[in-house]
């Protein structure tokens, strides 16, 4: 059994001093005992967050669209530089490319990862060997990194709303409906064969411009005993669109003909009316927020405060993986909320602390949409667990009520000491336990694919 001693630790009840957690061999806490003084004891104990939507491999294209064309760049125009870069996508580079992802990720401090799978082909279309090939690469990075995974299979079959043909370079995402539920029926045997009890898979129809109405509904009827995520109004133009051909707008629709509920995360909802803001809410199903994404492609903020007016749950996400970093992800998405309100504090239910607000909020409302059994350092919970530097100039003369305000608003994810993956240790002393191996595996693959652009 390991144990785990720290001067400071985050528990359901609030901060407490001196806290013992015990890990059990399945990787969830079995026990956690307070006022237990330990010499050799971390210095900030908290929950470890979950990452609700991710695209590992984005992570390869990094800094290199931030060059504007000729015209004014859009969205739009990132897809294009996005579906270029796929072309030179080999199964090696998406092991390699989603292997630092998720390194990155859990020395910034996220436990666990929603990766939103959709490269499922080769480029043009064509099939690998075996259907899930892609998908056993995430899983081979999972492994290898020792994430927790919710892996996220996403069905694709049109290029545009009203059922518009796949074009040439949307070929490696498409899939009808039969073939899609074959592809994740071998994804689940594969993955329970290859990864940790803590991982599993879900399902993600991309999005309503993507898909149809038939096949939405008929998701939401089989897939009903996980996870099930969607891209939605994330662009003023896809808004248009779908109200165009279904005569309702995006959000309005799902809530109006699918009947979604705690099992789901709408991701981005950027573009919403306050009605449809509120009715999400009111739903039970989790907002998606990718802040720093949200702000590299232009998308524009999410409605918080009506949101929250209605208790809506909520989650971060680290999406195209253009920096990866709790902080800053929390940072942006509150700094989002007071330049659009000219206002500071805005994301806080009442008076209190507005980094400690939205990190326990992003806890209960990744853990939702990750279907994990995370976000508490309770027995029974699994054990993800991250550690802070105490001992860093941002601390100083701050009680624990300020901790998560100091990371949040005035440091960077280089607080992070140690991260437990359900119970893995997976980061020690601020680095990666296998970090040497995985980084050399993603330069070689970067220099491959560069060398073939």
């Amino acid at each position: 059994m390991t144990q785990i001693s720290a001067k400071h630790a985050l528990l359901p009840e609030g901060w407490a001093k001196d806290v013992t957690v015990e890990i059990a061999s399945d990787g969830t806490i079995s026990h956690v005992k307070t006022s237990s003084g330990n010499r050799a004891a971390k210095d900030i104990l908290l929950p470890a967050l979950p990452n609700l939507h991710s695209h590992a491999f984005q992570r390869a294209m990094a800094g290199r669209t931030e060059y504007r064309a000729q015209s004014q760049d859009s969205f739009w125009s990132w897809r294009e530089l996005m579906y270029r870069f796929l072309d030179r996508l080999t199964p090696e580079h998406l092991e390699a490319v989603t292997a630092y992802a998720f390194l990155e990720m859990q020395e910034a401090g996220y436990a666990s990862v929603a990766e939103f799978h959709y490269v499922h082909h080769q480029p043009g279309g064509g099939a690998y060997d075996t259907l899930p090939e892609m998908s056993a690469r995430v899983f081979a990075a999972a492994g290898e990194t020792g994430i927790g995974l919710t892996h996220l299979p996403v069905l694709y079959s049109y290029g545009g709303a009203g059922e518009v043909t796949l074009s040439d370079r949307q070929q490696r995402f498409g899939n009808d409906l039969a073939r899609f539920t074959h592809l994740v029926d071998e994804a689940k045997a594969a993955c329970e064969t290859t990864l940790t009890a803590d991982c599993k898979v879900g399902v993600a129809p991309h999005s309503m411009r993507a898909t149809t109405p038939a096949q939405l509904k008929e998701v939401a009827s089989v897939f009903t005993n996980g996870p099930i995520h969607i891209h939605i109004a994330e662009q003023p133009r896809e808004v248009s669109e779908i109200e165009t051909w279904l005569g309702a707008r995006p959000v309005e629709w799902l809530l109006d003909n699918i009947g979604i509920g705690p099992n789901w995360c709408l991701v981005h909802a950027t573009h919403m009316t306050e009605k449809e803001t509120r009715d999400l809410a009111k739903s039970g199903a989790v907002a998606g927020l990718c802040p720093i994404t949200e702000a590299n492609l232009g998308d524009g903020p999410f409605d918080g405060p009506h949101y929250l007016e209605e208790s809506g749950r909520f989650g971060i996400g680290t999406d195209s993986n253009v920096r990866i970093s709790v902080s800053e992800e929390l940072r942006t998405l509150e700094y989002s909320q007071r330049l659009r309100d000219v206002a500071r504090n805005v994301l806080v239910d009442g008076p209190g602390s507005v980094g400690n607000f939205l990190y326990q909020q992003s806890l209960t409302g990744g853990a939702a949409a990750l279907g994990r059994n995370c976000g508490k350092i309770a027995p029974g919970f699994l054990a993800d667990l991250v550690v802070l530097d105490g001992q860093a100039a941002c601390f100083e003369g701050t009680d624990p009520t300020g901790f998560l305000d100091q990371w949040v608003f005035a440091a960077d994810d280089g607080l992070v000491r140690d991260l437990w993956s359900a119970g893995r240790h997976c980061v020690s002393e601020g680095r990666h336990v296998a970090r040497e191996r995985i980084e050399a595996n993603y330069r070689a693959a970067i220099k491959s694919m560069l060398a073939s652009l």
